[in-house]
């Protein structure tokens, strides 16, 4: 019961900011999974950058919805198993870029890190657009409905 409530409350708190989020930037985010350059540098940024906790394969930790003893959450898949196709473009790049415990806030804790000091606006972009290209092009339809709504 104690593990459901505290998965409950993680949801919860990955959820709400996307429904609450306001963008920050002047610039709207827009992946571009159809972009093959694009997608292709996406790629190998994501293979030197994220791989190490997503997955080469974009899988995530094991049991990545359970609290580790320190009670952060392992990294999650960005395959359909996971829920990255659940945020709009813009809060994937905002999360990202300023890391999960920064766009979060509130005493969340996360071990992903913010990239902006690592990564350029375009290489987050890129790398996100290599995630979304390995989606089923209907959960990609399905994900750019949802970012016409968001927006």
């Amino acid at each position: 019961m104690k593990n459901l409530r505290l998965l409950l409350l993680t949801t919860a708190a990955m959820v709400l900011p996307a429904i609450l989020y306001q963008v920050s930037a002047d610039v709207t985010i827009s992946l571009e999974p159809e972009n093959r350059q694009l997608v292709l540098k996406g790629r190998g940024l994501y293979a030197q950058h994220c791989a190490s906790c997503h997955g080469k394969d974009l899988e995530g930790e094991p049991n990545w919805k359970t609290p580790k003893p320190n009670g952060r959450l392992p990294a999650p898949p960005h395959d359909m198993t996971g829920h990255t196709w659940h945020h709009p473009d813009q809060v994937l790049f905002e999360m990202t870029k300023r890391g999960t415990e920064a766009y979060i806030g509130r005493g969340y804790k996360s071990d992903m890190i913010g990239f902006k000091e690592i990564l350029s606006d375009e290489e987050i972009i890129a790398v996100l657009s290599f995630i979304k290209s390995t989606w089923p092009l209907k959960d990609q339809k399905r994900h750019d409905r949802m970012n016409q709504r968001s927006r």
